[in-house]
């Protein structure tokens, strides 16, 4: 089993019910890692995903290494028949296989350099580890999709969802810089596997590609989008058809309690970390209805459902 998208889910009700039982006795399967290794390498920052998947194998009883791959080792080329002659001093077909022998699973993350659509969307960084470490793979966020994220939302969503089909609002956010449209892409793909309503709303221009919002509505309204809403996932992206760019800033679609009032009490979530007072005020993220934090803790018992179907799969 590789873990890459909901696509590689066959079940994704089943798979949420495993973490969240997981999370009800988190020890109960720590004999699955005994002797296992995985390895993480980080080509871009992290704080919740490095430490909840550590946490995830610890509770399964894998052994960890972590490197990350910007600081800590060699400079890696990617470009197949390149003359190393540069900066480069590593290739990716004599890394990854290294990588393959220390270690029994592979988690990978990679940012898109959000310059070239073709190129971060053919997700060729992860595609050529996932080729050449010959094990089984766990994406910890790429180019465009990061779904372990989605599937720690998918949880919280499952624990806090109301008797009624919710509905599930992803509202674009102002942020300060261009960010990537993975968390977006990745929540959006995971709701049209769930028994949910789901919208998706943003100013004119930040559409994501159809291929991850599915059947979804589309509501250029924010207002509008909202009303009713039990669910209300903030995040910022950059524009998909014009490549990596901010067309606005328009501080009206920061998240506040006046954005809410038409909601049906609606819970809010971030996948964090979060520009406080530019996509959600205070009174928001400090608030009762913020589930952010929880969202932060059900990424252990995601990561620990993913790693533990691997180490069935595998013993």
């Amino acid at each position: 089993m590789n873990f890459t998208s909901v696509h590689d889910v066959p079940d994704v009700a089943t798979l949420i019910n495993e973490a969240i039982e997981l999370k009800k006795g988190p020890l109960a399967f720590s004999h699955l890692g005994l002797n296992k290794t995985l390895g993480l390498v980080f080509l871009n920052p992290s704080l919740r995903t490095r430490l909840s998947t550590q946490k995830a194998a610890s509770n399964l009883g894998m052994n960890v290494m972590a490197v990350n791959a910007d600081r800590d080792s060699w400079a890696i080329e990617f470009q197949d028949g390149a003359v190393m002659n540069g900066t480069t001093v590593e290739h990716i077909r004599d890394a990854a296989p290294v990588l393959g022998s220390y270690c029994d699973i592979i988690g990978v993350r990679c940012f898109p350099g959000l310059v070239s659509r073709d190129t971060d969307y053919s997700e060729h960084i992860m595609k050529q580890f996932l080729k050449w470490t010959g094990r089984p793979f766990v994406s910890l966020e790429s180019a465009t999709l990061h779904p372990l994220q989605s599937l720690a939302d998918c949880i919280t969503i499952a624990e806090h969802r109301p008797v009624h089909r919710p509905k599930v609002v992803l509202t674009w956010a102002p942020h300060v810089k261009p960010l990537p449209q993975a968390v977006a892409n990745s929540f959006a793909e995971w709701m049209c596997r769930m028994d949910v309503e789901f919208v998706v709303t943003h100013p004119p221009g930040y559409e994501l590609d159809p291929i991850y919002t599915g059947n979804a509505t589309i509501e250029y309204n924010q207002e509008k989008a909202l009303e009713g809403a039990d669910f209300v996932y903030v995040k910022n992206w950059s524009s998909y058809s014009d490549y990596g760019r901010i067309l606005s800033q328009d501080a009206a679609w920061m998240l506040t309690e006046r954005h809410l009032a038409g909601t049906a009490g609606a819970k809010v979530m971030h996948c964090l970390p979060v520009r406080r007072n530019v996509e959600i005020s205070d009174e928001i993220a400090d608030s009762q209805r913020s589930l952010v934090q929880l969202q932060a803790e059900n990424r252990v018992y995601a990561a620990q459902a993913v790693l533990k179907r691997i180490l069935l799969e595998n013993n």
